[in-house]
């Protein structure tokens, strides 16, 4: 039975205790004050994020063409543990949470009506719009999705073929050897799981938020949500992810995450059949230019010429956010890659991810644009007035079918918390756990449901008796230091490209002069495998 492991458990529940107080004490001078350091620590690494998520994402496309990704993880004779369906259903449900459900509107609105002064785009104008699409897809597609993506990809090859421990060190095997098994590899998974504890409770926070007022909107109720409202809501939510996490990844994270992929693509055609269809079509081909044609100047911006603060607040805190979140995201996305090849695993962790949040942006922002630049819905005006979270609700009253649209809205995105905080809750339960292995994949009930409660108490604290700010800048702070461990993901992912013979386990995946083989290929009708072999 897995045991606890104390020096991972133990320094986030002692550390979230003071912040908790703090919180309560002075709560803006609380936000204020990590705001700040936040401020700081952006101003020293904010370069750093900009240029490691290209560089990621360039050694992802160098994996991907190399011989490496001919490797087979888990072993030539692997069985997947999941349907190529259900692999990309459970990576895109895991990285669009409600996020993008909030952002979806709200982010291309504030590129279009604020763009960087250093650009000379003029706001409010198609210029500013073509700016605001293209950067959404810097934004949300394969950018930011190469951090979760190669963490995952390095941790799957040490779990399944180094038979590295279920740790955040053992992606770094390959560089500190023996060390990521000890106390070194402890800490890191110490660090990152207060990172994530505190990140999951300031996103279940802008949950209950976004439902909650949901709720109002739809019955016409005045005022902000009451905190009767927001704490039955957050019983339901931490209820239904709590059970997802503990019936397991091939029964409730699997079928929730199908589900909600089903829900996207109708909401998704409900608004493309429904809206501008034919303006959505030509501004998302122009932006897609616009994106390409600027990629590596965008991707790469940091105001530091023109002393302009643009990029500090979006493009490096984007890539800040998803940063923090890569090490837990990777872990998962890692565990459900056994049985495909490393090529096989990029595609679907990478590439088709992107396309569908590509699109997704497309349709949702091309709306929106239009709606403002066409229409004068005012929605800029809404969400100065009234908050981000009134933006969607005021975007959606442009369609038929308003009065169902709405709850179907407010179900979706239910569902897409849910679905991801499922998958967030088994890896955190796994972090804390000894004995969790290929054979033994899940851990504890127990602490599946402890890690899940707290966050929903944590959440609801924060929401009601102080700010939400405060323990959202707290999670950005906690993750600076993931920029560092990414940093190490890279070199060893470059060091086991060069030689994967001499690490792994499996010399059968390579011919006599350590080439890797070509993979066999797994039908898609291949059953599936709820406990991977280990052999």
């Amino acid at each position: 039975m897995p045991k606890i492991k104390l020096l991972v458990f133990l320094p986030p529940c002692l550390l979230l205790l003071p912040a908790v107080i703090l919180n309560f004490a002075s709560p803006e001078k609380f936000a204020n004050t990590l705001s700040a350091a936040y401020d700081v620590a952006l101003a020293g690494f904010g370069w750093l994020a900009s240029l490691l998520a290209l560089v990621m994402l360039v050694v992802c496309c160098v994996v991907f063409a190399s011989p490496f990704g001919r490797v087979m993880i888990g072993g030539p004779d692997a069985k997947p543990i999941l349907k190529k369906w259900n692999l990309f259903a459970i990576v895109v449900c895991v990285n669009i949470g409600v996020g993008i459900l909030l952002w979806g509107p709200i982010e291309p609105l504030y590129h279009f009506h604020t763009p960087p002064i250093s650009w000379g785009i003029t706001p409010e104008t198609p210029a500013a719009a073509t700016f605001a699409l293209s950067t959404v897809f810097l934004h949300n597609t394969v950018l930011p999705l190469a951090f979760a993506t190669l963490v995952g990809l390095m941790f799957a090859f040490a779990y399944y073929n180094m038979r590295q421990p279920f740790t955040l060190g053992a992606p770094l095997a390959p560089l500190i050897g023996r060390h990521s098994r000890g106390h070194a590899g402890q800490l890191i998974d110490a660090v990152c799981l207060y990172a994530l504890v505190v990140a999951m409770a300031a996103s279940l926070g802008g949950a209950l938020l976004l439902l909650g007022g949901g709720y109002n909107y739809y019955f016409g109720i005045q005022g902000k949500p009451s905190n009767f409202l927001l704490g039955s809501i957050c019983l339901a939510i931490v209820s239904a992810y709590t059970l997802a996490a503990i019936a397991g990844l091939t029964r409730g994270i699997r079928i929730l995450a199908n589900f909600k992929t089903v829900l996207f693509v109708i909401f998704l055609a409900f608004v493309f059949l429904l809206g501008p269809t034919q303006f959505i079509l030509g501004f998302a081909v122009e932006g897609l230019g616009n994106f390409l044609g600027h990629f590596f100047e965008k991707a790469l911006f940091t105001g530091a010429a023109h002393d302009d603060p643009w990029p500090h607040k979006w493009t490096q805190m984007y890539m800040s956010a998803w940063c923090a979140w890569a090490p837990l995201n990777g872990l998962f996305f890692g565990r459900i890659a056994y049985g495909y090849s490393v090529r096989t695993y990029l595609v679907f962790s990478l590439l088709l991810p992107a396309l569908f949040m590509g699109i997704w942006m497309a349709i949702i922002c091309g709306a929106t644009i239009h709606l403002e630049l066409f229409q004068h819905a005012n929605l800029w005006a809404i969400l100065k007035s009234q908050g981000d979270e009134r933006v969607m609700y005021a975007f959606m009253e442009h369609f038929p079918l308003v009065r169902f649209i709405t709850p179907a809205f407010l179900f979706v995105c239910f569902i897409s918390f849910i679905t991801s905080a499922a998958a967030v809750t088994c890896t955190m339960g796994g972090l804390c756990s000894t004995g969790v292995s290929p054979e033994s994949p899940e851990a504890s009930r127990t602490l599946k449901l402890f890690w899940g409660s707290l966050v929903g108490v944590l959440a609801w604290i924060m929401i009601t008796f102080a700010r939400i700010d405060g323990i959202r800048m707290l999670s950005n702070l906690a993750g600076v230091p993931t920029l560092l461990l990414c940093c190490a993901v890279v070199v060893s992912a470059l060091v086991v490209m060069l030689n994967p013979a001499k690490y792994d386990h499996f010399k059968t995946n390579y011919d006599a002069v350590g080439t890797p083989k070509t993979g066999h290929q797994i039908s898609p009708e291949s059953p599936e495998s709820t406990i991977p072999p280990n052999s």
